[in-house]
C-alpha cells in the first residue's frame, strides 16, 4: 500500500510531483476521472505560476502542502462543473450571480481541504491514497450540496 508523503514531494521537479498528486486526488482509469486530474493539474500550474511560485525545488514541507490544497480544490472544482454539464446541479442564471457563487464555493472548498488535510497530517505524515480520497469525498459532497442549495434557491425566484 502506497502512501502520499508531502515531505517527500519538496524538492522534486514539477513533472514528478503533479504525477503525483494526479495518483492520489483522481485516481481510476476512467476518462472523466482522467479528465478532472488533468485539469486540476493544469488550473494548479497556472495558479502557481500567476504567484511566481515556479521553482518547486525550493519548496518548503509547508508549500508542498499549499500545491496539494491548491490541487486538491482544483480537482473538486472540477468534478462540480462536470455534474454542471451533465444537470446534476444547476448555478445561477445570472452572470454576476453565478460568479460570487464560483467564488463562495470556491473559498469553502480550500477552506475545507485546508482544514481536512491539517487534521489528517496531524495523525500521521504520510497519507494513504484512500484517506485523501475519504477527505475529498467528504469536501466535494459538502460542496456539492451547498451548490445544490443555492441553485434551488434561484430556481424558485
Amino acid at each position: 500500500m502506497r502512501a502520499l508523503d508531502l515531505e517527500s514531494l519538496a524538492g522534486r521537479p514539477i513533472t514528478e510531483i503533479f504525477v503525483g498528486l494526479a495518483d492520489y486526488v483522481c485516481p481510476g482509469a476512467g476518462t472523466v476521472d482522467e479528465g478532472i486530474a488533468r485539469e486540476a493539474y493544469i488550473e494548479t500550474i497556472v495558479e502557481l505560476a500567476s504567484e511566481g511560485l515556479t521553482d518547486l525545488t525550493t519548496f518548503t514541507p509547508d508549500q508542498m502542502q499549499t500545491v496539494f490544497e491548491l490541487y486538491a480544490t482544483h480537482a473538486i472544482e472540477a468534478r462540480i462543473c462536470n455534474d454542471i454539464g451533465t444537470k446534476a446541479v444547476t448555478m445561477p442564471t445570472d452572470a454576476q450571480a453565478a460568479h460570487r457563487v464560483e467564488q463562495q464555493l470556491r473559498d469553502f472548498i480550500r477552506g475545507g481541504v485546508s482544514d481536512a488535510l491539517t487534521r489528517a497530517r496531524a495523525e500521521t505524515p504520510n497519507l494513504t491514497p484512500e484517506r485523501i480520497q475519504g477527505f475529498v469525498d467528504a469536501v466535494y459532497e459538502s460542496a456539492f450540496a451547498i451548490l445544490q442549495t443555492l441553485g434551488d434557491a434561484e430556481a424558485n425566484q
